[in-house]
C-alpha cells in the first residue's frame, strides 16, 4: 500500500500492513417556461432528416447498422408540497417555471420530510431544481435565527467547472431572495482571503470530493459553525462516484456524517444521478444511508433518432495482417463538418482531450475549403481552458455563432447547452449511463434531436452496433463500487482519527472489516490505542496519505526539460505506462515527448514536440492466486472470485499513427516490474471440455488468450468500468489451479468491485463475449474482437474459431445462479516466502492505471 507525500518510514510502515481485505430513460426537456418563446421548431429540419443528409454520401448509407426511433412523450406536473416557502415558490415562478414535474415535487416531499433521496432521471429532466427548492427553503428558515445562519447546505460536484456552473445558477434563482441565500464555491481556486468569509458566512457551500477530504475535514474547527447547521448535503452527478474513486469519497463522506454528529447535526443527502440501476442501492453504498428512490421520470421528451454507425474497413493492415477499421476520430470529423454545413447546430463527444483538438481542426480545414467563414464556427471544448474561455464558448454555442463544438466530457456533465440539433459520440463512452447523458445534450429545448453512435474498431463498439438490443432494450448499469476496500478504508480511518480519535462507537459507520484493520495500523506505528480510542501521532497530515482519484504512491512530477517548469503530476500507478521514455503525453492542448522517466526522483522530463503519432505502452503480466473466496461449478471446469496477485512490467510501447492507427513501429524499454495485491475472477476448463470444443494442444494457448481479449473488452457492458481498469491473463496450465485458466482482475489495489460484478454476470458476460467473437466479419481476429490495443504478447497467439467454440461449450454448462460473493477476503495479505503461492506468466493483457495526465472520472 503506498500513499502519497509521506517521508520513506510511514511508506514502509503502510506497505508492511496486512489487511483483509428499468427500462432505460431517454434525454428529457426542461420545464416550461411560459415568459419565454417556444423553440422554433417549423425552422429546423428533423432528426430523421438530417440522418438522412449524412447518410447520403457514396458508401455512407451501408455504415448506419441500426436507426432506433424514440417518440415524443408529455410531461406531468404536480404541485410543490406547501410547506416550502412561499419566497421560494415566487422566485421559481419568476425563473419562468410555472409548476414541477411530478418528479421534481416527490424529491422536495421527501426532502421536507427528512428523508435522504437520489433522483435518477434523464438528462435536462428538472434534477437541480428537485434539490434546489427545499434546500433554499430550508436556508430561508435558517437566516431568521439570531445569528443569521441557522442552516447550512453543502453541495458536491465531481468537478470545479460543474459546482462553478452550479454556484451561477443558484445566485441567479435566488436572487429574489436577496442576502438570506449566500452561496460561495470553495475549492483550490478560492483565494485565500475569500476563505473565512465562506466558512463564517455563507450558508450554501459548493465544492469538490477532493476539498472536503484534504481542506474542510481536517480543519473541521474551523468549519464548526456551518457544520453544526448543516441541514442537506447535495450529491450532484452521483454516478460518476464508481470504482476506486467513488469508494473513497463514500468514505470520505462517512467522516463528514462522523463530525457533523459530534457537533450536532445529522444532515440529510439528496443525490442526482443520471438513469442508472438500482440508484438508490449505489446511492447507500455510497452514502452508508438508508435512500429513497425516484426514478419515473415525469418530463417531456422530443423525438430522437439515434443511428448505430460503423465505419467501414480500410486497406490498412495492423498487426499479424488484421484489417483496421477507418477511425472513429476520421468519421466524426467527416460528420461534424457536414452537420456544419447543413448549418445543424451539434455537439462532437470525444473520449480524450487530444481527440477533440483533432477532430475540430479537421473539420475546421475540411470547412475552409468551401467556405473560410464555416471554419469559424467550429471549435474544441476541453478541460484546460480557463474558465472564461470555456464560458466563452457556450454563449458562442447558445448564440448560434457556433455551429459545432468537439468536447469532451468536460461537457457532459450537468453543464446547461440547449438548442441542440445533433450530437456525435465518437467512440462508446464507457456506460449506458454516460450514452445517454450524452446523447441528452441534443433536443434540451423541447424538440426533435438526431445522435449518432460512432464504433471504434474495439470489441464493445462493434458488439454494440450489431445487436441493439444491448443498448436500448436494456437498463443501464449499476454503479460498482466498493467502501470496504482495505486499501480505500486504511488511510480514511487514519484520516478520521486525526480529525477526532477514534472509539468502538465509531466502528459501525467505517464498515465491517474496521475492526480488523485498526490493530494492524496500530502495529504499523499509524494509529495508537489510548484508553478506548485510537489516536493519530503522526506529524505529517493523515488526509495526505491517500488521493481520492489515484492509486496512492508519490505523483510524478512532469517537467519540461529545457526550463524546469512543472507541468503536472501523473500518479505513481499509471507513470510507467504513459511517461515512459518515448511516450507522447497530452498536456493542456500541447504535445511532448518524455525524454527521460527518473523513477528515483519520480520525475519526467518532456520536450514540446509535434508528433504525427501517439504511443501505447505493452506490457507483461504474472499472476498468483492468494486466496480464492468462492467457487462454483461451470461443467467439469470452476467459475471463482477472489484475492490474486499480480505482477507487471512494462517492457515496449507502439507508434501508431493518428488519423488511421497504422502500427509504426515498436521500442523495448527497461522498466522494473511493479506488484498489485487485488481482486479477480478467473475460469478454468477441462481436458473433457477442451475435447468437446475441439480444441487440441496446438491451438489452446490462442483460444484462451482470444476468449480473454474480448472478455475484457465487453466487460463495460455488464459493470462501470472501462477496459483500462481491468486487465487479464490467460494460460494453458496455471500452476494453482492446475488447469486451463484465463483471469480478469481489477487494475487498483484491493479491487474496486470490477471483477465481482463479471462473477455475479459470469453467464450474460460471456455470451455477450462470445457474440461478440462469433458475428466480427474478419477471418481470423482482428481490433474489432479478439485484439486488444494494450496486450502485451503482441497479440499472439490467437485463435478465434477455437476460442468460439471454447466459448459455447463453457456457457452450455453455465451455472442458472451464482452465490452471493464473500465479505472480502484479505487482498493484500502477505505472503511469506515459504508460503508464497505460485505464479504464472502468460498471455495477458495488463492494465495501465491511466491514459491520461490527471487521473480519475472527474479529470475532465
Amino acid at each position: 500500500m503506498a500513499f502519497n507525500h509521506l517521508p520513506a518510514g510511514v511508506h514502509d510502515a503502510l506497505g508492511a500492513l496486512s489487511v483483509t481485505p428499468v427500462t432505460h430513460s431517454v434525454p428529457m426537456a426542461k420545464n416550461h417556461r411560459p415568459g419565454q418563446p417556444a423553440a422554433d421548431t417549423a425552422s429546423r429540419p428533423s432528426p430523421g432528416a438530417i440522418l438522412d443528409r449524412l447518410a447520403s454520401g457514396p458508401s455512407r448509407a451501408s455504415r448506419i447498422t441500426h436507426t432506433e426511433h424514440l417518440p415524443p412523450r408529455p410531461g406531468r406536473h404536480a404541485v410543490w408540497p406547501d410547506r416550502i416557502r412561499s419566497e421560494v415558490l415566487a422566485a421559481v415562478q419568476s425563473a419562468g417555471i410555472e409548476h414541477p414535474w411530478a418528479h421534481q415535487a416527490l424529491a422536495a416531499e421527501h426532502a421536507m420530510d427528512g428523508e435522504s433521496v437520489v433522483v435518477s432521471t434523464g438528462t435536462a429532466s428538472g434534477k437541480s431544481l428537485a434539490y434546489l427548492v427545499p434546500v433554499l427553503s430550508r436556508l430561508l428558515d435558517g437566516s431568521e435565527a439570531p445569528n443569521g445562519r441557522g442552516a447550512t447546505a453543502l453541495y458536491l460536484a465531481p468537478t470545479k467547472a460543474l459546482a462553478a456552473d452550479q454556484c451561477r445558477s443558484v445566485k441567479e434563482l435566488s436572487q429574489p431572495l436577496g442576502t438570506a441565500i449566500r452561496p460561495a464555491v470553495y475549492d483550490g481556486d478560492t483565494p485565500v482571503e475569500e476563505r473565512e468569509w465562506v466558512r463564517q458566512y455563507a450558508n450554501y457551500v459548493l465544492t469538490n470530493p477532493d476539498m472536503l477530504h484534504r481542506g474542510i475535514l481536517p480543519s473541521h474547527p474551523r468549519w464548526s459553525s456551518f457544520l453544526k447547521s448543516l441541514k442537506y448535503v447535495v450529491i450532484d452527478e452521483c454516478h460518476t462516484y464508481r470504482g476506486v474513486f467513488g469508494s473513497h469519497v463514500a468514505q470520505v463522506l462517512r467522516r463528514l456524517r462522523r463530525l457533523c454528529a459530534r457537533y450536532g447535526s445529522e444532515p440529510v443527502f439528496l443525490l442526482a444521478s443520471a438513469t442508472a440501476a438500482d440508484p438508490a442501492v449505489a446511492a447507500e453504498r455510497l452514502t452508508g444511508l438508508p435512500v429513497v428512490e425516484i426514478a419515473d421520470d415525469a418530463s417531456p421528451r422530443g423525438e430522437l433518432v439515434f443511428a448505430l454507425w460503423e465505419p467501414p474497413l480500410t486497406e490498412l493492415h495492423g498487426e499479424k495482417g488484421a484489417p483496421v477499421r477507418r477511425t472513429a476520430t476520421a468519421e466524426t470529423a467527416d460528420l461534424l463538418t457536414d452537420l456544419t454545413l447543413q448549418g445543424v447546430h451539434s455537439v462532437a463527444f470525444v473520449r480524450s482531450r487530444r481527440g477533440a483538438e483533432l477532430i475540430s481542426v479537421i473539420a475546421q480545414e475540411r470547412l475552409a475549403e468551401i467556405d473560410r467563414s464555416l471554419a469559424r464556427r467550429v471549435a474544441a471544448y476541453r478541460g484546460g481552458y480557463l474558465p472564461e474561455e470555456r464560458r466563452a464558448l457556450e454563449r458562442a454555442l447558445h448564440s448560434g455563432e457556433l455551429l459545432g463544438l468537439a468536447a469532451t466530457t468536460a461537457l457532459e456533465l450537468g453543464i446547461d447547452v440547449s438548442g441542440l440539433d445533433a450530437v456525435v459520440i465518437a467512440g462508446y463512452p464507457g456506460t449506458r449511463a454516460s450514452l445517454w447523458q450524452q446523447a441528452g445534450r441534443a433536443g434540451r429545448s423541447g424538440q426533435g434531436a438526431l445522435a449518432v453512435l460512432v464504433a471504434r474498431d474495439d470489441p464493445l463498439d462493434t458488439y454494440l452496433v450489431h445487436h441493439p438490443e444491448a443498448l436500448f432494450d436494456q437498463p443501464v448499469e449499476s454503479t460498482v463500487l466498493d467502501p470496504d476496500n482495505p486499501y480505500v478504508l486504511a488511510p480514511h480511518l487514519c484520516a478520521a482519527a486525526a480529525e477526532l480519535p477514534l472509539t468502538d462507537d465509531d466502528l459501525p459507520l467505517f464498515g465491517p472489516t474496521t475492526a480488523e484493520l485498526l490493530p494492524q495500523l496500530e502495529d504499523a506505528k499509524l494509529l495508537r490505542r489510548r484508553t478506548k480510542a485510537w489516536h493519530w501521532t503522526r506529524r505529517e497530515r493523515a488526509a495526505d496519505l491517500t488521493d481520492i482519484r489515484g492509486d496512492g504512491g508519490s505523483p510524478v512530477q512532469i517537467v519540461e526539460a529545457g526550463t524546469g517548469r512543472l507541468l503536472g503530476t501523473v500518479d505513481a500507478g499509471s507513470a510507467h505506462t504513459t511517461v515512459h521514455d518515448g511516450a507522447v503525453h497530452l498536456h493542456q492542448g500541447r504535445t511532448y515527448l518524455v525524454k527521460h522517466l527518473d523513477l528515483e526522483d519520480s520525475v519526467a522530463l518532456v520536450e514540446e514536440a509535434n508528433p504525427t503519432y501517439s504511443t501505447t505502452a505493452r506490457d507483461t503480466t504474472a499472476i498468483s492466486v492468494l486466496e480464492t473466496d468462492i467457487e462454483v461449478p461451470w461443467g467439469d471446469g470452476r467459475l471463482c472470485y477472489g484475492s490474486v496477485e499480480v505482477t507487471n512490467q512494462v517492457v515496449s510501447f507502439l507508434r501508431r499513427r493518428l488519423i488511421t492507427g497504422e502500427v509504426l513501429g515498436e521500442t523495448k524499454l527497461d522498466l522494473p516490474p511493479r506488484t498489485l495485491r487485488t481482486r479477480a475472477v478467473w475460469w478454468t476448463v477441462t481436458e473433457d471440455q477442451l475435447d468437446a470444443a475441439r480444441v487440441n494442444p496446438e491451438i489452446l494457448g490462442g483460444a484462451l488468450h482470444a476468449a480473454e481479449h474480448a472478455s475484457i473488452g465487453m466487460l463495460p457492458l455488464f459493470a462501470t468500468c472501462d477496459r483500462w481498469d481491468i486487465g487479464g491473463v490467460s494460460i494453458p496450465l496455471h500452476p494453482d489451479t492446475l488447469l486451463p485458466t484465463v483471469f480478469v482482475y481489477d487494475g487498483h489495489p484491493g479491487g474496486a468491485g470490477f471483477a465481482e460484478r463479471a462473477f455475479h454476470t459470469a453467464r450474460e458476460w460471456l455470451t455477450a463475449t462470445l457474440e461478440a467473437i462469433a458475428s466480427c466479419e474478419c477471418e481470423a481476429g482482428c481490433p474489432s474482437c479478439i485484439q486488444s490495443p494494450k496486450c502485451g504478447n503482441g497479440n499472439d497467439p490467437l485463435h478465434k474459431r477455437g476460442a468460439v467454440r471454447l466459448l459455447k461449450v463453457l456457457l452450455r454448462d453455465a451455472p442458472p445462479t451464482m452465490p452471493s460473493t464473500a465479505p472480502p477476503a484479505p487482498a493484500s495479505a502477505p505472503v511469506s516466502a515459504g508460503t508464497r503461492t505460485s505464479s504464472a506468466r502468460a498471455s495477458s493483457e495488463g492494465r495501465p492505471t491511466s491514459q491520461g495526465q490527471e487521473p480519475g472520472p472527474a479529470a475532465d
